[in-house]
Protein backbone atom coordinates (compact mmCIF):
# COMPACT_ATOMS: atom_id res chain seq x y z
CA UNK A 1 0.00 0.00 0.00
CA UNK A 2 1.16 3.24 -0.97
CA UNK A 3 5.34 3.78 -1.63
CA UNK A 4 6.51 2.68 1.81
CA UNK A 5 6.80 -0.86 2.18
CA UNK A 6 5.29 -2.38 5.41
CA UNK A 7 8.18 -2.50 7.84
CA UNK A 8 8.19 -5.39 10.03
CA UNK A 9 5.91 -5.67 12.62
CA UNK A 10 3.97 -8.57 14.81
CA UNK A 11 0.79 -9.25 13.43
CA UNK A 12 -2.00 -10.50 15.92
CA UNK A 13 -5.62 -11.25 14.38
CA UNK A 14 -8.33 -12.56 17.04
CA UNK A 15 -12.28 -11.91 18.26
CA UNK A 16 -13.86 -10.67 21.40
CA UNK A 17 -17.04 -11.48 22.45
CA UNK A 18 -18.11 -14.13 20.49
CA UNK A 19 -21.86 -15.26 21.30
CA UNK A 20 -24.81 -16.84 19.45
CA UNK A 21 -28.09 -14.59 18.41
CA UNK A 22 -31.01 -15.67 20.65
CA UNK A 23 -32.84 -13.63 17.19
CA UNK A 24 -31.30 -15.42 14.06
CA UNK A 25 -29.17 -17.88 15.53
CA UNK A 26 -26.02 -17.22 13.90
CA UNK A 27 -22.69 -16.77 15.86
CA UNK A 28 -20.97 -13.13 16.37
CA UNK A 29 -17.88 -12.00 17.31
CA UNK A 30 -15.72 -8.86 16.92
CA UNK A 31 -12.57 -9.44 14.47
CA UNK A 32 -9.91 -7.96 14.80
CA UNK A 33 -6.43 -7.33 13.64
CA UNK A 34 -3.43 -5.54 14.88
CA UNK A 35 -0.12 -4.57 13.75
CA UNK A 36 2.71 -3.60 16.06
CA UNK A 37 5.74 -2.51 14.23
CA UNK A 38 9.31 -3.37 15.88
CA UNK A 39 10.33 0.89 15.80
CA UNK A 40 7.32 1.98 17.55
CA UNK A 41 7.06 5.51 17.79
CA UNK A 42 4.51 5.17 20.85
CA UNK A 43 1.78 5.86 18.71
CA UNK A 44 -1.86 3.62 18.46
CA UNK A 45 -4.12 4.16 15.63
CA UNK A 46 -7.59 2.92 15.16
CA UNK A 47 -8.36 2.18 11.35
CA UNK A 48 -12.19 2.47 10.48
CA UNK A 49 -13.42 0.87 7.70
CA UNK A 50 -15.72 1.50 5.08
CA UNK A 51 -18.78 0.38 3.68
CA UNK A 52 -21.25 -2.04 6.18
CA UNK A 53 -17.90 -3.58 7.47
CA UNK A 54 -17.92 -7.50 7.26
CA UNK A 55 -13.83 -8.12 7.15
CA UNK A 56 -10.99 -6.96 8.57
CA UNK A 57 -9.08 -4.65 6.48
CA UNK A 58 -5.11 -5.24 6.83
CA UNK A 59 -4.16 -2.61 9.21
CA UNK A 60 -1.72 -0.24 8.21
CA UNK A 61 -3.56 3.10 8.50
CA UNK A 62 -3.34 4.50 4.94
CA UNK A 63 -5.48 7.49 4.56
CA UNK A 64 -5.89 10.29 1.73
CA UNK A 65 -6.51 9.10 -2.19
CA UNK A 66 -3.59 6.77 -3.46
CA UNK A 67 -1.21 7.35 -0.02
CA UNK A 68 1.91 7.01 -0.11
CA UNK A 69 2.62 6.81 3.19
CA UNK A 70 0.39 5.11 5.46
CA UNK A 71 0.74 5.32 10.04
CA UNK A 72 2.63 2.06 9.86
CA UNK A 73 5.44 2.89 7.82
CA UNK A 74 5.12 5.81 10.66
CA UNK A 75 5.79 3.51 13.56
CA UNK A 76 2.27 3.40 14.61
CA UNK A 77 0.38 0.41 15.89
CA UNK A 78 -2.43 0.08 14.08
CA UNK A 79 -6.06 -2.01 14.70
CA UNK A 80 -8.41 -2.83 12.16
CA UNK A 81 -11.29 -4.83 12.65
CA UNK A 82 -15.20 -5.76 11.06
CA UNK A 83 -17.16 -4.04 13.08
CA UNK A 84 -18.53 -6.97 14.80
CA UNK A 85 -20.01 -9.14 11.85
CA UNK A 86 -18.46 -11.13 9.03
CA UNK A 87 -19.56 -11.17 5.47
CA UNK A 88 -20.16 -7.84 3.14
CA UNK A 89 -24.16 -8.91 3.21
CA UNK A 90 -26.33 -6.70 4.94
CA UNK A 91 -28.41 -9.25 7.09
CA UNK A 92 -26.50 -9.16 9.98
CA UNK A 93 -28.91 -6.46 11.19
CA UNK A 94 -31.54 -8.74 11.66
CA UNK A 95 -29.52 -9.38 14.77
CA UNK A 96 -30.19 -6.19 17.22
CA UNK A 97 -26.26 -6.30 19.00
CA UNK A 98 -24.90 -6.52 15.71
CA UNK A 99 -26.05 -3.46 14.60
CA UNK A 100 -25.06 -1.80 17.53
CA UNK A 101 -21.46 -3.50 17.67
CA UNK A 102 -21.43 -2.06 13.60
CA UNK A 103 -22.58 1.60 14.88
CA UNK A 104 -20.09 2.15 18.36
CA UNK A 105 -20.03 -0.81 20.41
CA UNK A 106 -17.01 -2.49 18.59
CA UNK A 107 -14.72 0.62 18.61
CA UNK A 108 -15.52 0.50 22.66
CA UNK A 109 -14.61 -3.17 22.77
CA UNK A 110 -12.09 -3.37 21.04
CA UNK A 111 -9.95 -0.12 22.25
CA UNK A 112 -9.16 -1.54 26.05
CA UNK A 113 -7.70 -4.34 24.38
CA UNK A 114 -5.47 -2.86 21.34
CA UNK A 115 -4.30 -0.38 24.42
CA UNK A 116 -3.56 -3.82 26.74
CA UNK A 117 -1.48 -5.23 23.82
CA UNK A 118 0.40 -2.63 23.27
CA UNK A 119 1.61 -2.80 26.92
CA UNK A 120 1.96 -6.27 27.25
CA UNK A 121 3.99 -6.21 23.67
CA UNK A 122 6.21 -2.61 24.17
CA UNK A 123 5.69 -2.51 28.62
CA UNK A 124 4.22 0.85 27.92
CA UNK A 125 0.40 2.06 27.00
CA UNK A 126 0.51 4.27 23.93
CA UNK A 127 2.41 8.16 24.49
CA UNK A 128 -0.60 9.25 21.89
CA UNK A 129 -3.81 7.81 20.62
CA UNK A 130 -5.68 8.33 17.08
CA UNK A 131 -8.82 7.64 14.79
CA UNK A 132 -8.40 7.66 11.30
CA UNK A 133 -10.62 6.68 8.51
CA UNK A 134 -13.43 7.67 5.46
CA UNK A 135 -16.77 7.04 4.62
CA UNK A 136 -18.11 4.89 6.80
CA UNK A 137 -14.76 4.99 8.37
CA UNK A 138 -15.12 8.73 8.88
CA UNK A 139 -18.46 7.96 10.43
CA UNK A 140 -16.76 5.51 12.83
CA UNK A 141 -13.74 8.47 14.03
CA UNK A 142 -16.72 10.91 14.35
CA UNK A 143 -18.56 8.28 16.76
CA UNK A 144 -15.33 7.94 18.54
CA UNK A 145 -14.81 11.36 19.06
CA UNK A 146 -17.69 12.02 20.34
CA UNK A 147 -18.61 8.65 22.59
CA UNK A 148 -15.08 7.80 23.25
CA UNK A 149 -13.23 10.83 23.67
CA UNK A 150 -11.59 10.10 26.82
CA UNK A 151 -9.74 7.24 24.40
CA UNK A 152 -8.57 8.95 21.73
CA UNK A 153 -6.47 12.48 21.17
CA UNK A 154 -6.55 12.90 17.07
CA UNK A 155 -9.02 12.46 15.24
CA UNK A 156 -8.97 12.37 11.25
CA UNK A 157 -12.59 11.70 9.67
CA UNK A 158 -12.76 11.80 6.07
CA UNK A 159 -16.26 11.82 4.14
CA UNK A 160 -17.75 11.13 7.11
CA UNK A 161 -20.96 9.99 6.62
CA UNK A 162 -22.13 10.43 10.44
CA UNK A 163 -25.74 10.84 9.01
CA UNK A 164 -25.38 7.36 7.31
CA UNK A 165 -28.81 6.30 7.33
CA UNK A 166 -30.31 9.50 6.10
CA UNK A 167 -27.41 9.59 3.08
CA UNK A 168 -29.44 6.28 2.04
CA UNK A 169 -32.54 7.07 2.23
CA UNK A 170 -32.21 9.94 0.22
CA UNK A 171 -29.98 8.41 -1.94
CA UNK A 172 -32.83 5.64 -2.74
CA UNK A 173 -34.93 9.22 -3.51
CA UNK A 174 -32.70 10.19 -5.53
CA UNK A 175 -32.85 6.95 -7.27
CA UNK A 176 -36.66 7.14 -7.30
CA UNK A 177 -36.09 10.70 -9.31
CA UNK A 178 -34.05 9.11 -12.17
CA UNK A 179 -36.14 6.81 -12.54
CA UNK A 180 -38.24 9.85 -13.80
CA UNK A 181 -36.17 9.94 -16.67
CA UNK A 182 -34.76 6.92 -17.84
CA UNK A 183 -35.10 6.15 -21.15
CA UNK A 184 -36.54 1.90 -20.10
CA UNK A 185 -39.62 2.00 -17.98
CA UNK A 186 -40.11 0.13 -15.72
CA UNK A 187 -36.68 0.26 -14.39
CA UNK A 188 -35.45 -3.30 -13.60
CA UNK A 189 -31.80 -2.74 -12.79
CA UNK A 190 -28.94 -0.37 -12.03
CA UNK A 191 -28.12 -0.29 -15.97
CA UNK A 192 -31.49 0.65 -17.15
CA UNK A 193 -31.59 3.46 -14.38
CA UNK A 194 -28.41 4.90 -15.68
CA UNK A 195 -30.09 5.98 -19.03
CA UNK A 196 -31.66 8.65 -16.74
CA UNK A 197 -28.78 10.87 -16.93
CA UNK A 198 -25.60 9.59 -19.26
CA UNK A 199 -22.39 9.60 -18.71
CA UNK A 200 -21.77 11.85 -21.57
CA UNK A 201 -24.77 14.10 -19.75
CA UNK A 202 -22.83 14.45 -16.85
CA UNK A 203 -19.47 15.50 -19.09
CA UNK A 204 -21.09 17.99 -20.00
CA UNK A 205 -22.89 19.11 -16.70
CA UNK A 206 -19.84 19.08 -15.24
CA UNK A 207 -18.00 21.35 -18.11
CA UNK A 208 -20.55 24.20 -18.06
CA UNK A 209 -20.05 24.27 -14.32
CA UNK A 210 -16.13 24.59 -15.00
CA UNK A 211 -17.26 27.32 -17.53
CA UNK A 212 -19.12 29.27 -15.33
CA UNK A 213 -17.01 28.94 -12.15
CA UNK A 214 -13.36 28.01 -12.97
CA UNK A 215 -12.36 31.70 -12.93
CA UNK A 216 -13.66 33.01 -10.01
CA UNK A 217 -10.29 31.79 -8.14
CA UNK A 218 -8.17 34.08 -10.13
CA UNK A 219 -7.34 30.79 -12.18
CA UNK A 220 -8.76 29.26 -15.31
CA UNK A 221 -7.06 25.99 -14.43
CA UNK A 222 -9.78 23.42 -14.07
CA UNK A 223 -10.79 23.40 -11.17
CA UNK A 224 -13.53 25.32 -9.17
CA UNK A 225 -11.96 26.29 -5.84
CA UNK A 226 -14.58 28.68 -4.73
CA UNK A 227 -17.14 26.54 -4.02
CA UNK A 228 -19.94 28.55 -2.60
CA UNK A 229 -19.31 31.53 -4.88
CA UNK A 230 -20.06 28.84 -7.69
CA UNK A 231 -23.34 27.61 -6.45
CA UNK A 232 -24.40 31.30 -6.23
CA UNK A 233 -23.57 31.75 -10.07
CA UNK A 234 -24.20 28.50 -11.85
CA UNK A 235 -27.79 27.93 -12.45
CA UNK A 236 -28.57 24.27 -13.99
CA UNK A 237 -31.53 26.28 -16.41
CA UNK A 238 -29.57 28.74 -17.96
CA UNK A 239 -26.14 27.17 -17.77
CA UNK A 240 -26.41 23.95 -19.53
CA UNK A 241 -28.33 23.76 -22.82
CA UNK A 242 -31.17 22.49 -23.15
CA UNK A 243 -33.13 19.83 -25.42
CA UNK A 244 -35.19 20.76 -28.13
CA UNK A 245 -35.02 17.65 -29.91
CA UNK A 246 -33.57 14.48 -28.90
CA UNK A 247 -31.72 13.76 -26.46
CA UNK A 248 -27.45 13.43 -27.86
CA UNK A 249 -25.25 14.17 -25.30
CA UNK A 250 -25.11 18.54 -26.23
CA UNK A 251 -28.05 18.98 -23.76
CA UNK A 252 -30.48 18.11 -20.85
CA UNK A 253 -34.45 17.80 -21.39
CA UNK A 254 -36.31 20.18 -19.33
CA UNK A 255 -37.11 16.99 -17.10
CA UNK A 256 -33.91 15.90 -16.53
CA UNK A 257 -33.17 19.08 -15.35
CA UNK A 258 -35.45 19.05 -12.94
CA UNK A 259 -34.91 15.84 -11.76
CA UNK A 260 -31.29 16.65 -11.26
CA UNK A 261 -32.26 20.32 -9.36
CA UNK A 262 -34.22 18.20 -7.56
CA UNK A 263 -31.19 15.62 -6.54
CA UNK A 264 -28.64 18.46 -5.68
CA UNK A 265 -31.10 20.57 -3.88
CA UNK A 266 -31.41 17.11 -1.61
CA UNK A 267 -34.72 15.35 -1.93
CA UNK A 268 -37.41 15.84 0.99
CA UNK A 269 -40.44 14.15 2.07
CA UNK A 270 -44.01 14.41 1.31
CA UNK A 271 -44.70 16.86 3.67
CA UNK A 272 -41.22 19.33 2.32
CA UNK A 273 -38.67 17.68 5.23
CA UNK A 274 -35.42 17.98 3.59
CA UNK A 275 -33.75 14.27 3.85
CA UNK A 276 -30.67 14.78 4.59
CA UNK A 277 -28.84 17.58 2.71
CA UNK A 278 -28.07 19.40 -0.53
CA UNK A 279 -25.39 18.82 -2.70
CA UNK A 280 -22.95 21.27 -4.34
CA UNK A 281 -22.36 21.66 -8.72
CA UNK A 282 -18.81 20.90 -8.60
CA UNK A 283 -16.54 19.39 -11.58
CA UNK A 284 -16.90 15.94 -9.90
CA UNK A 285 -20.00 15.40 -11.07
CA UNK A 286 -18.51 13.94 -14.37
CA UNK A 287 -16.53 11.43 -12.75
CA UNK A 288 -16.54 7.65 -13.16
CA UNK A 289 -17.75 6.86 -9.90
CA UNK A 290 -21.06 8.84 -9.41
CA UNK A 291 -22.86 6.25 -11.59
CA UNK A 292 -21.53 3.88 -9.31
CA UNK A 293 -23.13 5.35 -6.07
CA UNK A 294 -25.88 6.83 -7.46
CA UNK A 295 -27.66 4.35 -9.32
CA UNK A 296 -25.76 0.71 -8.57
CA UNK A 297 -25.08 1.62 -4.74
CA UNK A 298 -28.95 2.79 -4.48
CA UNK A 299 -30.18 -0.74 -5.15
CA UNK A 300 -28.22 -2.77 -4.15
CA UNK A 301 -26.02 -1.14 -0.82
CA UNK A 302 -28.29 1.38 0.51
CA UNK A 303 -31.69 -0.52 -0.15
CA UNK A 304 -30.08 -3.42 1.48
CA UNK A 305 -28.32 -1.48 4.51
CA UNK A 306 -31.81 0.70 4.93
CA UNK A 307 -33.75 -3.04 4.88
CA UNK A 308 -32.05 -4.98 7.02
CA UNK A 309 -29.64 -2.56 9.27
CA UNK A 310 -31.76 0.33 9.94
CA UNK A 311 -35.39 -0.61 9.68
CA UNK A 312 -37.54 -1.78 12.38
CA UNK A 313 -38.73 -4.50 12.24
CA UNK A 314 -35.87 -5.53 9.55
CA UNK A 315 -37.35 -7.15 6.21
CA UNK A 316 -37.80 -10.27 5.54
CA UNK A 317 -34.77 -11.50 3.87
CA UNK A 318 -36.50 -14.59 1.71
CA UNK A 319 -37.46 -13.43 -1.97
CA UNK A 320 -35.36 -9.70 -1.15
CA UNK A 321 -34.89 -7.27 -4.36
CA UNK A 322 -32.95 -4.83 -3.47
CA UNK A 323 -34.24 -3.22 -6.52
CA UNK A 324 -38.30 -3.65 -5.98
CA UNK A 325 -36.85 -2.01 -2.42
CA UNK A 326 -35.24 1.08 -3.92
CA UNK A 327 -38.41 2.24 -6.12
CA UNK A 328 -41.36 1.02 -4.55
CA UNK A 329 -40.93 1.64 -0.72
CA UNK A 330 -42.43 4.45 0.79
CA UNK A 331 -39.92 6.82 1.31
CA UNK A 332 -42.06 8.70 4.03
CA UNK A 333 -42.06 5.57 6.51
CA UNK A 334 -38.28 4.63 5.42
CA UNK A 335 -37.11 7.89 7.14
CA UNK A 336 -39.76 8.09 10.25
CA UNK A 337 -38.89 4.45 10.87
CA UNK A 338 -34.98 5.59 10.99
CA UNK A 339 -36.23 7.23 14.50
CA UNK A 340 -38.28 4.39 15.93
CA UNK A 341 -37.26 1.65 18.37
CA UNK A 342 -38.80 -1.33 19.99
CA UNK A 343 -38.18 -3.74 22.87
CA UNK A 344 -36.17 -5.66 20.33
CA UNK A 345 -34.44 -3.31 18.83
CA UNK A 346 -33.96 -0.50 21.56
CA UNK A 347 -31.97 1.93 20.08
CA UNK A 348 -32.85 3.53 16.40
CA UNK A 349 -30.60 3.84 13.37
CA UNK A 350 -30.29 7.45 14.54
CA UNK A 351 -28.99 6.64 17.55
CA UNK A 352 -26.78 3.48 17.11
CA UNK A 353 -25.28 5.14 13.88
CA UNK A 354 -24.47 8.88 14.59
CA UNK A 355 -22.43 10.73 16.99
CA UNK A 356 -25.07 11.42 19.92
CA UNK A 357 -24.39 15.42 19.44
CA UNK A 358 -22.03 15.44 16.42
CA UNK A 359 -21.72 19.20 17.05
CA UNK A 360 -20.55 19.00 20.62
CA UNK A 361 -17.21 17.53 21.06
CA UNK A 362 -16.49 19.51 24.61
CA UNK A 363 -15.28 16.13 26.07
CA UNK A 364 -12.47 15.69 23.46
CA UNK A 365 -11.97 19.55 23.41
CA UNK A 366 -11.73 20.09 27.18
CA UNK A 367 -9.21 17.07 27.09
CA UNK A 368 -7.02 18.47 24.26
CA UNK A 369 -8.15 16.41 21.43
CA UNK A 370 -8.20 17.30 17.61
CA UNK A 371 -10.35 16.97 15.24
CA UNK A 372 -9.72 17.26 11.34
CA UNK A 373 -12.32 16.37 8.92
CA UNK A 374 -11.81 16.50 4.82
CA UNK A 375 -14.38 16.17 2.37
CA UNK A 376 -14.41 15.88 -1.36
CA UNK A 377 -16.93 18.55 -3.32
CA UNK A 378 -17.51 16.22 -5.88
CA UNK A 379 -18.34 13.13 -3.46
CA UNK A 380 -21.80 12.01 -4.44
CA UNK A 381 -23.63 10.03 -1.58
CA UNK A 382 -21.90 11.63 1.10
CA UNK A 383 -22.80 15.76 0.85
CA UNK A 384 -19.77 17.92 2.09
CA UNK A 385 -22.31 20.56 2.86
CA UNK A 386 -23.54 18.29 5.63
CA UNK A 387 -19.76 18.12 6.74
CA UNK A 388 -19.77 22.28 6.67
CA UNK A 389 -23.10 22.07 8.34
CA UNK A 390 -21.58 19.81 11.35
CA UNK A 391 -18.54 22.21 11.35
CA UNK A 392 -20.63 25.31 11.45
CA UNK A 393 -22.34 23.72 14.23
CA UNK A 394 -18.89 22.93 15.95
CA UNK A 395 -17.69 26.34 16.04
CA UNK A 396 -20.89 27.67 17.55
CA UNK A 397 -21.70 24.79 20.19
CA UNK A 398 -17.42 23.61 20.78
CA UNK A 399 -15.32 26.25 19.52
CA UNK A 400 -12.59 26.83 16.91
CA UNK A 401 -9.14 26.12 18.23
CA UNK A 402 -9.75 21.80 18.38
CA UNK A 403 -11.75 21.55 14.63
CA UNK A 404 -10.77 21.95 11.52
CA UNK A 405 -12.68 21.08 8.00
CA UNK A 406 -11.18 20.94 4.30
CA UNK A 407 -13.17 21.01 1.33
CA UNK A 408 -11.42 18.77 -1.96
CA UNK A 409 -12.27 20.77 -5.23
CA UNK A 410 -13.10 18.17 -7.82
CA UNK A 411 -12.79 14.66 -5.57
CA UNK A 412 -15.14 12.20 -5.37
CA UNK A 413 -16.02 10.03 -2.63
CA UNK A 414 -12.76 9.50 -0.47
CA UNK A 415 -10.77 9.65 -3.82
CA UNK A 416 -10.74 10.36 -6.98
CA UNK A 417 -12.00 12.53 -9.93
CA UNK A 418 -10.11 15.45 -11.49
CA UNK A 419 -8.90 16.07 -8.12
CA UNK A 420 -5.64 16.78 -6.08
CA UNK A 421 -6.69 13.82 -3.74
CA UNK A 422 -3.59 12.90 -2.52
CA UNK A 423 -2.19 14.18 0.87
CA UNK A 424 -1.21 13.40 3.90
CA UNK A 425 -3.29 14.56 7.03
CA UNK A 426 -2.14 12.05 9.71
CA UNK A 427 1.15 14.05 10.31
CA UNK A 428 -0.89 17.58 10.15
CA UNK A 429 -2.61 16.36 12.96
CA UNK A 430 -0.14 14.47 14.85
CA UNK A 431 2.17 17.63 14.94
CA UNK A 432 -1.28 19.67 16.19
CA UNK A 433 -1.97 17.31 19.17
CA UNK A 434 2.14 16.88 20.30
CA UNK A 435 3.43 19.93 19.70
CA UNK A 436 0.76 22.86 19.06
CA UNK A 437 1.55 23.75 15.35
CA UNK A 438 -1.64 23.91 14.12
CA UNK A 439 -2.67 23.14 10.36
CA UNK A 440 -3.10 25.96 7.92
CA UNK A 441 -3.23 24.96 4.32
CA UNK A 442 -2.06 21.19 3.17
CA UNK A 443 -0.05 20.75 0.17
CA UNK A 444 -2.51 18.33 -1.91
CA UNK A 445 -1.07 16.42 -5.02
CA UNK A 446 -2.44 15.10 -8.31
CA UNK A 447 -1.52 11.60 -9.17
CA UNK A 448 -0.91 11.71 -12.88
CA UNK A 449 1.15 9.14 -15.02
CA UNK A 450 3.84 7.73 -12.84
CA UNK A 451 2.31 7.97 -9.57
CA UNK A 452 3.47 6.44 -6.87
CA UNK A 453 0.13 5.96 -4.87
CA UNK A 454 -1.68 4.54 -7.94
CA UNK A 455 -2.29 6.50 -10.71
CA UNK A 456 -6.03 8.65 -11.06
CA UNK A 457 -7.10 7.61 -14.16
CA UNK A 458 -9.36 11.04 -14.00
CA UNK A 459 -6.39 13.52 -13.71
CA UNK A 460 -6.76 15.95 -16.72
CA UNK A 461 -4.40 15.46 -19.60
CA UNK A 462 -3.73 19.18 -19.69
CA UNK A 463 -2.76 19.20 -15.69
CA UNK A 464 0.72 18.68 -15.05
CA UNK A 465 0.69 15.05 -13.76
CA UNK A 466 2.56 16.28 -10.14
CA UNK A 467 0.53 19.32 -10.22
CA UNK A 468 0.09 20.29 -6.61
CA UNK A 469 -2.51 22.72 -4.77
CA UNK A 470 -3.12 23.98 -1.34
CA UNK A 471 -6.41 22.72 0.60
CA UNK A 472 -7.40 25.51 2.31
CA UNK A 473 -9.19 25.51 6.18
CA UNK A 474 -12.83 26.14 5.98
CA UNK A 475 -13.67 28.68 5.29
CA UNK A 476 -10.70 29.82 3.24
CA UNK A 477 -10.32 29.47 -0.48
CA UNK A 478 -7.58 28.68 -2.89
CA UNK A 479 -6.67 31.97 -4.74
CA UNK A 480 -4.01 32.74 -7.71
CA UNK A 481 -1.64 35.18 -6.44
CA UNK A 482 -1.51 36.45 -10.44
CA UNK A 483 1.81 34.81 -11.24
CA UNK A 484 3.81 31.76 -11.05
CA UNK A 485 3.06 28.61 -12.76
CA UNK A 486 -0.98 26.89 -12.38
CA UNK A 487 0.64 23.84 -11.55
CA UNK A 488 2.14 24.35 -8.01
CA UNK A 489 0.94 25.27 -4.50
CA UNK A 490 3.13 28.02 -3.92
CA UNK A 491 1.10 30.07 -6.64
CA UNK A 492 -2.12 30.13 -4.70
CA UNK A 493 -2.47 31.62 -1.47
CA UNK A 494 -5.68 30.34 1.35
CA UNK A 495 -7.62 33.29 1.59
CA UNK A 496 -11.44 34.21 2.65
CA UNK A 497 -14.49 33.50 0.50
CA UNK A 498 -14.83 35.47 -2.34
CA UNK A 499 -18.37 37.75 -1.94
CA UNK A 500 -19.57 36.81 -5.27
CA UNK A 501 -22.89 38.13 -6.72
CA UNK A 502 -26.32 38.53 -4.33
CA UNK A 503 -27.64 34.72 -4.18
CA UNK A 504 -31.02 34.34 -5.54
CA UNK A 505 -34.02 31.72 -5.45
CA UNK A 506 -32.39 30.13 -8.51
CA UNK A 507 -29.00 30.20 -8.10
CA UNK A 508 -28.47 29.75 -4.46
CA UNK A 509 -28.89 25.74 -2.98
Amino acid sequence: MGAQPVPEHCRVTGKVHERVSAVDGNTYAVGFEMRMPKNWNGRFLHQGNGGIDGSVRDALGATGGGPLTHALAQGFAVLSSDGGHSGGAPFFGIDPQARLDYGYQAVGKLTPMAKQAIELTYGKTPDRSYFAGCSNGGRHAMVAAARYFNDYDGILAGAPGYNLPLAATANLAGAREYAKVATVSPVTNSTELATAVTNTERALVASRVLAKCDALDLASDGLVQDVDACQKVFNLADDVPTCSGARDGTCLTTDQKTVLKTIFDGPKTSDGKLIYSSFPYDTGFGASGVPAWEYVAAMDRDSGALGFIWQIPPANPVGFSGVNYALNTDIDALYANLFSSNGTYTESAMSFMTPPDPTNMQGLRNRGGKVMVYHGVGDPIFSVNDSETWYKGVLRNTGDNFARFYRVPGMGHCAGGPATDQFDMLTRLVDWVERGKEPDAIVASARGVGNAGGVNTEVPTDWAADRTRPLCPYPKVAHYKGKGSLEVASSFVCRPPHAGPRPDSDHHR
